[in-house]
């Protein structure tokens, strides 16, 4: 029983053979073009998602850095808003006859009648 038998059986030379033949072989070329043509399709897709998804992630960091120096401008500019503030309270009180002798006397050291000016060095203060 190991051994195999050969058949010694000889096909028949039919036409409804024949066409049976020709039916299988191009039923194998159809699932064989099938394949390839899917096998394409999944490549190209393939290759047409991980641009999509390349770009989406680069316009993803590109985003977030924007945002980022979004937020440091806005912060930039809120304190540009509050530098503003105090430059014009300053202009006001440049109007006022009374500061600007005041600061007179304290940056330039000018005085009024009868008055001593002591000059206190910065480092004295600190302690």
């Amino acid at each position: 029983m190991g051994v195999e038998r050969q058949r010694n059986v000889s096909k028949l030379q039919t036409t409804y053979v024949k066409q049976q033949e020709y039916a299988e072989i191009a039923s194998a070329r159809k699932r064989k073009l099938l394949i390839r043509r899917l096998s394409l399709f999944f490549v190209l897709a393939a290759i047409i998602s991980f641009f999509m998804i390349s770009s989406f992630l680069s316009q993803t960091t590109n985003l977030e850095a924007k945002i980022a120096q979004k937020q440091k401008l806005e912060q930039e500019y809120a304190e540009l808003r509050g530098q503003e503030k105090v430059l014009k309270e300053n202009i006001v009180k440049l109007h006022d006859p009374e500061y600007i002798a005041k600061l007179a006397r304290k940056e330039y050291f000018f005085s009024k009648k009868g008055e001593i000016i002591f000059n206190i060095p910065e480092e004295n203060k600190e302690k």
